[in-house]
């Protein structure tokens, strides 16, 4: 198993790691354990979960599973939204409990949306309260995972309290993500990504992706492992597995492993927009908007449709989950045309955000 430094911390993190939010029966403890224990066993040492993820079960699971194992052969993340510092640490103490450790190694300020989010947070104690556990040994790294672009992610990072950071990034969405992985990475931060696979657009859509592999012949979802890790600033890919073979597939990605090239990586940009000349490729460009419309993250819930062939509620479970929007501020657009003005892709903005329907509707 290729493995990668996560940052400064001198951790050894395996290239594919093990992403807890995708259990396909959490009820089914045998199999989940199933999973994890075979994971552990072909070389993966890094598992993520989070409190909620699989009807509130993935924390139980995996503390049910690893427990099992010896403790400095594996590395345990685990997340906190709390904007108090008594929330957080009650959520923290709650982790330890189920997770049964004595410490979470790597322990997330998560899902940070904007810079007024994390000033919320500090205000509220949830920072120092984190700080404050790792200084007890409750918590090995104290890192983030956020959704914020670069300029934005900028100003978290600079007052260098976190060891690493967890972002989305895959080829649907690295033009738009880019920016901040290299951030984090030349900072000298580790950094884990989620969907590497789309949320599992692509593997569902095999036939779509195919020019990903037009070279080597190892399949879509190997070849989007491979362009995701290859990323140098890239510690890890976090990967949600439903089956033993899913994990010997994503593993067998890692075999004999070469990084794209810078070449070929601009190579499958160009593809990707031939390939998908109407998927929103996030650059930003449209910004900003006069009615204050996150207009990139509507559109990334958009390609949902695109790609899913005009599954609507796709959309909007993209928006809710990822974005944490509905699709009701789509609905301030005033029709000014800017945004489409602005876009290098020259796409019909106006009109997706208005098949863009509220939860409401």
């Amino acid at each position: 198993m290729l493995t990668k430094t996560y940052g400064k911390t001198g951790k050894k993190i395996s290239a594919i790691s093990f992403g807890g939010m995708r259990f396909p029966s959490p009820d089914d403890r045998a199999h989940c354990h199933g999973l994890i224990h075979h994971a552990h066993r072909a070389g993966i040492n890094y598992f993520d979960t989070a409190p909620a993820y699989c009807n509130d079960q993935s924390e139980e699971i995996f503390g049910e599973a690893l427990s099992t194992l010896p403790r400095d052969s594996y590395f345990i993340s685990s997340k906190s939204s709390a904007h108090s510092g008594d929330a957080l640490r009650a959520e923290l103490e709650r982790s330890l409990k189920r997770l049964q450790v004595e410490q979470i190694d790597f322990f997330h300020i998560w899902h940070l949306m904007n810079p007024a989010d994390w000033q919320q947070r500090q205000q509220g104690g949830a920072i120092e309260a984190a700080l404050r556990a790792k200084e007890e040994g409750l918590i090995g790294h104290l890192v983030c995972s956020s959704h914020m672009q670069g300029e934005e992610l900028a100003t978290v990072l600079a007052e260098d309290i976190f060891e690493g950071v967890l972002l989305g990034y895959n080829i649907l969405n690295f033009p738009y993500r880019s920016a901040a992985i290299e951030l984090a990475g030349t900072k000298g931060l580790g950094v884990m990504t989620m969907n590497p696979l789309g949320g599992g657009v692509i593997p569902q859509n095999p036939e779509r992706f195919a020019f990903l592999d037009a070279n080597d012949d190892c399949g879509v979802v190997a070849a989007a492992l491979r362009f995701n890790v290859s990323n140098p600033h890239i510690t890890a890919a976090l990967v949600g597995f439903a089956a033993t073979s899913e994990i010997d597939q994503a593993l067998a990605a890692m075999e004999n492993f070469t990084p794209d090239s810078l070449q070929r990586q601009a190579e499958l940009k160009k593809q990707l927009e031939a390939s998908f000349d109407g998927l929103c490729t996030g650059c930003g460009y449209c910004l900003p908007c006069p009615a204050n419309i996150p207009i990139p993250q509507y559109l990334d819930a958009y390609n949902q449709i695109l790609l899913k062939q005009g599954h609507r509620q796709a959309a909007l479970d993209r928006l809710k989950w990822h974005w944490n929007l509905t699709g009701e501020k789509a609905e301030k657009c005033t029709r000014c045309g800017l945004c489409e003005e602005r876009c290098t892709q020259h796409l019909p903005i106006i009109q997706r955000l208005t098949e863009l329907p509220s939860r409401k509707s």
